[in-house]
């Protein structure tokens, strides 16, 4: 009968376009890419062991002509295909489909660090153990540069025999590419090209090489082998290392210059756990989909399942409450902090006063003198000309002049290079209210700064009442120990916990702001198209640096405990875990200025060193998760689709999310005078005998 109403939908259709009525219609039916998850203990006998003719034969009963994109095995039963919103619905009816799911969007969140967190300076016991070599970490990210100095393999033992991957061919990579460091390269995009078409491979590789740096510096920052004499244009300057040096490398190229599809994010998963991966380091995430219905999710319980850990990024919606991403249990939740280095810059006025910002820049273009100093907005004769968007800025106002432009909207370096378009000397960038304090240096395309919302505001001021203001800026290179630090970002998105209340996110924060690790050989420090310099190693900040801190940490007690479950790691990570100074002080919010919370922090700042022995270990188990499922009052269905099998919770048994076994927790009160809403209030789970 339903079959039945779809045929007459089509002659509907047609008869509407033999009209000229056809548009809308065709707008209705137009074709998107779903997620298919199926129930494989309802195999029909006459397709046992054909997996994949069932699914086939499957899709054949709503669409003659689709055709599958990516089946999956290991994280998911099922497969992705185009299909209308009425072949979906429709599909979700058949017998043996768990759901049907339209795809996502996923986006990026985009030296010294092994010294900060002691790595450096650790006991003898802490040192790599040959069983770190037997580590993969698995880096679902924009691909690799397997030239960068980050994967020389020198000092290797084989590759593991245990290492099913492989090295796969494609524009400007071949197998070749890989060595025993980077053992693996893979690239998935056939979720990205159904939805906006074939990659124009001269702007990207269609392959697994990196054009963007992105997934190079994540890589790095996790497992990259030492290099000596690393630095991004002088800044930073020393020994660049990832977090587990020993570990091996396995790259899964899923996002691209549109971004990144949960079809190919699912696919790369289920390859790298047939690969076997022991970490899976994940600096993406998109919106906030039920757990069953997030492929990220999905992906990763398969994984915790088979002893992977999963690491993301926590987001960098921040400082806004319930902005987190990826907040599922079986994740590794990862919010960023500072470090206790930076790159002071100064903004010199003509009045004396001197306000303290960063900068990467380095070039031979420099401020030697005070020069007139212009707001944007009053160099501009459109509305959002403070912003210093492209073309906003009036070029006979700025030329020689230093432009104070206001943070937000489009990027920070790309503000430097309008400035300079227009014919400005140099840059002030102020922050707003929005960014309040936070400092994030940038290796600018002329002479810039980045100053804070109150010396911005103090700037604007005199540049305001003085009938002929001046600036230059003073650049100070790299300066060490700052203190306090770490204190959290102010863009590290934070909690409490959108979808479950009760579960702490994120779970702990690491080292995300001005990171320097390695890069891609072909795009420049900023990113942008006009900037034609070429560099090794480049420094930028997100929980998208943060997330393979853990990842590579992770490998580093995998390696020192190969018999630790997933959930035993994050215990150890987050039980020994700080959230105070030595001098007993609360670790710092960069956004408000006072004390941080744990919605911030969660458990606290990773000490890894503590780690590997922490006293006191939260373990759980696949029944632990799938009764926090039944917690969650999940049906028979949605439980499957996680668990691959089925399950149903004994009705006989209250399960409550209090019976968790989670190292954090938050509890949720009811508040009778807004309405009911829930207020969660945060805590920890351990005494102060294990934690501090």
């Amino acid at each position: 009968m339903r079959m039945r109403k779809m045929m007459m939908g089509s002659l509907l259709l047609v008869l509407l376009c033999l009209l000229g009525s056809c548009r809308a219609s065709v707008v209705l039916q137009e074709k998107k890419t779903y997620i298919v998850h199926m129930a494989k203990s309802q195999i029909p006998a006459a397709f046992e062991g054909r997996h994949q003719d069932w699914y086939r034969s499957s899709l054949r009963s709503v669409s003659a002509s689709a055709e599958m994109m990516y089946t999956y095995a290991n994280v998911a039963h099922g497969y992705s295909t185009r299909m209308t919103a009425s072949q979906a619905e429709y599909l979700s009816t058949r017998p043996g489909i768990l759901s049907v799911i339209p795809e996502s969007r996923y986006q990026l969140h985009t030296t010294r660090t092994p010294l900060f967190l002691g790595l450096d300076s650790s006991p003898a016991d802490y040192t790599e153990s040959e069983s770190t070599s037997e580590v993969v970490i698995g880096v679902l990210d924009t691909g690799v540069w397997p030239e960068s100095r980050s994967f020389h393999d020198a000092g290797m033992g084989p590759i593991p025999v245990s290492w099913k991957g492989a090295c796969e061919s494609g524009t400007n990579f071949n197998a070749s590419s890989c060595n025993r460091k980077l053992i693996g390269a893979r690239f998935f995009s056939k979720g990205y090209e159904a939805a906006l078409g074939p990659i124009d491979e001269t702007r990207e590789s269609r392959s697994p090489r990196d054009d963007d740096g992105h997934g190079t510096h994540t890589s790095s920052t996790a497992a990259g082998s030492a290099v000596a004499g690393a630095s991004l244009l002088g800044y930073a300057s020393g020994t660049a290392r990832g977090m587990a040096t020993r570990a091996r490398v396995a790259a899964y190229k899923v996002c691209w210059q549109g971004g990144c599809f949960s079809s190919d994010i699912l696919a790369a998963m289920d390859a790298a756990v047939a690969d076997g991966v022991d970490v899976l380091s994940m600096s993406l995430g998109g919106g906030t989909a039920d757990y069953y219905r997030d492929s990220v999710s999905v992906g990763a319980f398969a994984a915790m399942e088979k002893g992977i850990v999963v690491s993301c990024s926590a987001g960098n919606a921040g400082p806004s409450a319930y902005s987190l991403s990826n907040m599922a249990p079986w994740i590794v939740t990862v919010g960023a902090g500072t470090m206790d280095r930076d790159f002071p810059a100064f903004a010199s006025l003509g009045n004396g006063r001197n306000y303290s910002g960063v900068s990467l820049y380095h070039g031979d273009a420099v401020l030697s003198s005070l020069l007139p100093i212009v707001y944007a907005g009053n160099a501009t004769n459109m509305t959002n000309g403070n912003l210093c968007m492209t073309g906003t800025l009036i070029p006979e106002k700025v030329a020689g002049k230093v432009v104070l432009c206001d943070r937000g909207v489009n990027p920070r370096v790309q503000k430097g290079a309008v400035v300079k378009a227009a014919g400005g000397a140099g840059m002030i960038l102020a922050n707003t209210e929005a960014n309040g304090e936070e400092l994030v240096a940038d290796a600018h395309l002329l002479p810039a700064t980045a100053v804070g919302q109150k010396s911005g505001d103090a700037i604007k001021q005199y540049v305001f009442t003085d009938p002929n203001p001046t600036a230059t800026i003073l650049f100070e290179g790299t300066k060490v120990g700052v203190q306090p630090s770490p204190v959290v970002a102010a863009f590290s998105s934070r909690g409490p916990n959108r979808l479950t209340p009760e579960i702490l996110k994120p779970d702990m924060i690491a080292p995300g702001v001005n990171i320097l690790a390695g890069w891609a050989g072909n795009v420049g420090p900023t990113g942008l198209a006009t900037d034609t310099r070429r560099v090794g190693f480049n420094i930028i900040s997100g929980t998208s640096m943060s997330c393979p801190h853990v990842s590579g940490l992770s490998g580093l007690l995998k390696g020192a405990h190969p018999d630790w479950s997933p959930a035993a790691i994050k215990s150890a990570l987050m039980t020994t875990a700080y959230i105070s100074y030595k001098d007993g002080k609360q670790i710092e919010d960069i956004s408000t200025g006072l004390a941080s919370t744990p919605f911030d922090y969660g458990a606290g700042h990773v000490d890894p060193v503590s780690a590997l022995d922490p006293g006191l270990v939260y373990d759980l188990t696949v029944d632990d998760y799938l009764g926090f499922l039944c917690a969650l009052n999940y049906d028979p269905s949605q439980i499957n689709t996680l668990a691959r099998r089925n399950y149903t919770c004994d009705a006989s048994k209250k399960y409550s999310l209090a019976d968790f076994n989670y190292p954090s927790f938050s509890v949720a009160f009811k508040t009778t005078n807004q309405g009911g809403d829930t207020t969660p209030l945060a805590g920890r789970q351990w005494s102060s005998t294990y934690g501090h």
